[in-house]
């Protein structure tokens, strides 16, 4: 059973001043909502740390989250977008390099099942944990 898609996206060589800059990464968030036809339920909540801090960024979706974190010190950004139903596949490489100069993106596209992706070994329970257990090192 497939729940949703979960996008794990990591830039590099990313321009410091985009990093730091949240009208650019509103911009960003902007262009992902539009594209793939996705709906906030709230505006998107920027938080700049002081330099040389980058800023996160969240949105709460009715698809689910859109997440950002940056690190200008190192010229990455680190996004996450989850998605409970299906959307085409997005211009990651291309729009980040556009957006912020990124020269390396990598991206994943996980597919959520919700089931567990292991079974829990009676003497190893923090391989595999159910979602209702809570974890033993919180």
């Amino acid at each position: 059973m497939e729940i949703g898609a979960e996008w794990l996206v990591d830039a590099s060589g990313c321009s410091s001043d985009a990093l730091t800059d949240p009208r650019i990464l509103r911009a960003l968030f902007d262009a992902v909502i539009h594209d793939l036809d996705l709906h906030p339920v709230s505006e998107p909540l920027f938080h700049q740390f002081p330099k040389p801090g980058g800023i996160t960024g969240f949105v709460i979706l009715s698809e689910s989250h859109l997440a950002c974190h940056t690190y200008p010190e190192h010229g990455v950004i680190t996004i996450n977008l989850y998605c409970c139903r299906p959307r085409p596949e997005w211009p990651w490489r291309a729009r980040l390099h556009e957006l912020l100069g990124a020269t390396h993106v990598n991206v994943r596209e996980m597919w959520r099942t919700g089931t567990l992706a292991c079974s829990p070994a009676p003497d190893d329970r923090q391989e595999c944990l159910s979602s209702t257990e809570p974890s033993p090192w919180l």
